[in-house]
């Protein structure tokens, strides 16, 4: 059975540009090993995460995500069964906030600043499907 899995987390303050290299490194690695995949999007000090694969897979990475010190506040904002994926074809994907997509993350939060804490989980996966378009993906499997 396949699920998909959303979360955010608050970054840890002293997380730097290389670290967010290392996570999408480990990432990678892992999840083309376990057969996970999903995109990352970091903003504001925030991750936003879509994890697909199998149940147990799935589960397993979030609760190896949940323990990481480099995340505070963990929070599953949408977890379900699915019959495809969307992220089918990366291991990986990520996107940054930056001015060119400020209105996506704008068009879907209630908030005037990013905050996925406070958004559906319509919302969530409207903006993650949207993203896709513009994402700087780093790592093809």
């Amino acid at each position: 059975m396949l699920v998909r899995l959303i979360y955010a987390s608050r970054v840890h303050p002293d997380l730097t540009p290389s670290d967010i290299d290392h996570i999408l490194a480990r990432s990678h690695a892992n999840n083309a090993r376990d057969g996970v995949t999903g995109a990352l999007c970091y903003t504001g000090g925030v991750f936003l995460q879509c994890l697909e694969g199998g149940r147990r897979a799935v589960n397993e990475v979030y609760h190896r995500i949940a323990g990481d010190p480099r995340h505070t506040d963990p929070a599953i904002l949408s977890f379900s069964e699915i019959v495809a994926r969307e992220f089918g074809d990366w291991a990986m994907g990520y996107v940054a906030h930056t001015a060119d997509n400020r209105a996506l993350f704008l068009k879907y939060c209630p908030l005037p600043q990013f905050d996925p804490y406070t958004m559906s989980a319509a919302s969530v996966e409207a903006l993650l499907q949207e993203l896709m378009g513009v994402a700087r993906w780093r790592t093809a499997r």
